[in-house]
């Protein structure tokens, strides 16, 4: 018999990280889970409290919605999006979970849709200066 764990890891300023973890033991996989995780650490672009525009991404049969919402919202989301999104530090989203309820896909979906974000600004910024 083996254990699986998933670990969401965030300076909950804007990096998250995600890992997976198996082992005989529990605390084994969760402490692979999160050596993963911490090597995995992404940069997400935010706009204040919230995202920079609606996105939204497959990966596997997990669909997932963000929107950024008004500050003061909260954060709108399931189980899975919500540990994300508090990771990441992002205080203000409405978010949708389409499709499959896997709690490993939809993560993966979360953190695949908020790396895919960039602040348009910097972005015209960035292919002015090529």
């Amino acid at each position: 018999m083996r254990f699986s764990a998933l670990v969401v890891v965030g300076d909950g300023s804007g990096c998250v990280g995600v890992g997976k973890g198996r082992a005989n033991e529990v605390a084994l996989a969760i402490q692979k889970a999160t050596t993963v995780a911490r090597k995995d650490m992404r940069r997400i672009s935010l706009v204040g409290t919230t995202i920079p525009y609606e996105i939204r991404t497959k990966y596997g049969a997990a669909d997932v919605l963000l929107k950024p919402a008004a500050r003061g919202r909260g954060i709108i989301a399931g189980g899975s999006v919500r540990a994300v999104m508090e990771a990441v530090g992002i205080k203000d989203i409405l978010s949708k979970s389409l499709g499959s309820s896997n709690p490993i896909n939809v993560v993966k979906a979360t953190v695949l849709a908020l790396s895919c974000l960039k602040i348009p600004e910097e972005e015209i910024a960035r292919r002015k200066a090529a």
